[in-house]
């Protein structure tokens, strides 16, 4: 790779499409001047504030999001009015994809603080990903690794030790934050304990035992929503393995 090649690739990666770009063209090895193809369809979007909806049930899909800054819940709720937090989307991963096989979305997107998103007309998109080559293989990619994390969040629930529920969700951030070209052992939390709990469907108190006993036994280091994985190794057995923690401690850690 030439060096105006790298030169541009920083540059585009600062740009509004930064998340966009990084999730759909980098892993594809598209090249500099079809990323630049692509950060042209991109539209900015007025910031966002804390809890403020993105998209509501029932909208039709007419883009793909990215936030360029702070992350977001995905929430459905119930016919009796109840809601359930079904997914998490960091800064840089694409929302919006649960409205691809209806053409409305089925969930709604909120705001986890302050945001800044950018927008990726569908039209457009599918317009250029006829244009370039690799695009829509790394679409799939990525509506893939949506799908993995729905599954993802069904064996969490499927687990009877909460203990287990945790340090698969503390493993599952880490390798995000990864794939996003971040550290995945240092970094923030950026959704509240009590959605931690909604989300894994435990109770806040279970959960804030759960980080506490990680942190006990030198597994995190937690400081407010700051978390440093210290043994990633232990944090792994732990969430892949059922009898990681023995059985005598599932009362504890019970809802």
């Amino acid at each position: 790779m030439s060096e105006s090649v790298v030169l541009d690739l920083a540059r585009l990666r600062r740009s509004c499409a930064q998340c966009s770009l990084q999730q759909l063209c980098l892993p594809a090895g598209i090249g500099p001047n079809d990323m630049e193809q692509l950060d042209s369809i991109v539209h900015r979007r007025r910031p966002l504030a804390r809890r403020e909806r993105l998209f509501r049930i029932g909208m039709p899909l007419e883009a793909l999001y990215v936030a360029r800054e702070g992350a977001f819940k995905t929430v459905a709720i119930s016919s009796d009015g109840e809601e359930q937090i079904i997914g998490f989307h960091l800064p840089g991963e694409l929302i919006g994809l649960d409205a691809l096989g209806s053409g409305r979305h089925r969930c709604e997107a909120e705001a986890l603080g302050a945001a800044l998103v950018c927008e990726v007309p569908l039209d457009a998109l599918d317009d250029i990903s006829r244009q370039v080559p690799g695009l829509q293989t790394q679409l799939l990619r990525v509506i893939g690794r949506s799908v993995g994390r729905d599954q993802d969040h069904l064996e969490m629930l499927g687990r009877r030790q909460a203990q287990e529920r945790i340090a698969m969700f503390l493993h599952g951030l880490s390798e995000r934050y990864q794939q996003l070209g971040h550290t995945g052992t240092d970094f923030s939390l950026p959704m509240s304990r009590e959605d931690i709990a909604r989300y894994l469907g435990l109770v806040i108190e279970t959960v804030s035992r759960g980080f506490t006993r990680l942190q006990d036994e030198g597994v995190i280091k937690v400081r407010g929503r700051q978390l440093r994985i210290l043994d990633p190794a232990v944090l792994a057995t732990i969430a892949h393995s059922s009898s990681a923690v023995p059985a005598e401690s599932t009362q504890r850690f019970s809802h």
